[in-house]
């Protein structure tokens, strides 16, 4: 291989950015690790989905399908925005595995309100943590991730509340 080709196959990204070396490490980083949280939350989602059971099978069942397709929208708009600033963000599902806050539920069974409860929590926690990202893009002047980050709180809100009401039905 002539050096001119392993020179661009390891050349670092060098995108553009208007931010500090360190604005862009700390947003890209919380931006990835978001993103991870998003991952992580949008395949228990779909697995509670796949695996509801239960008299209210079928309005939860196509509750969770939309708040699944509502958590992946989040993911590219996310992965861009890292890129967009100058940052890097998830290569793999291990990486993915090793950076996310919110946890897995790999049970065999998982009653309908116990899922219920479990995906409302963790919408509230990813509602703590797009506050923690908003906070840092204030403090680095990043109006458009903060812009963006607004908007996904509102959603996720919405989804917590949605699901707090579903979850009351199974006491």
């Amino acid at each position: 291989m002539t050096t001119s080709i392993q020179n661009r196959r390891t050349a670092a990204l060098q995108t553009p950015s208007t931010f500090s070396e360190n604005a862009v490490k700390d947003l890209a980083a919380s931006l990835t690790a978001l993103l991870a949280d998003c991952f992580a939350l949008y395949l228990k989602t779909k697995n509670f989905h796949w695996h509801m059971s239960g008299p209210h099978f079928r309005d939860h069942h196509l509750m969770l399908d939309e708040q699944a397709d509502q958590i992946f929208a989040m993911t590219d708009p996310i992965a861009e925005r890292a890129r967009k600033i100058g940052g890097a963000t998830l290569r793999s599902i291990g990486q993915i595995a090793r950076q996310q806050r919110l946890l897995d539920n790999d049970a065999d069974f998982v009653p309908p309100g116990t899922m219920l409860a479990e995906l409302r929590d963790d919408n509230r926690q990813l509602t703590s943590i797009l506050r923690e990202v908003h906070v840092l893009c204030e403090e680095h002047g990043d109006v458009a991730t903060a812009s963006l980050v607004e908007v996904w709180i509102d959603e996720t809100e919405r989804r917590t509340w949605f699901l707090f009401e579903s979850a009351r039905a199974h006491g």
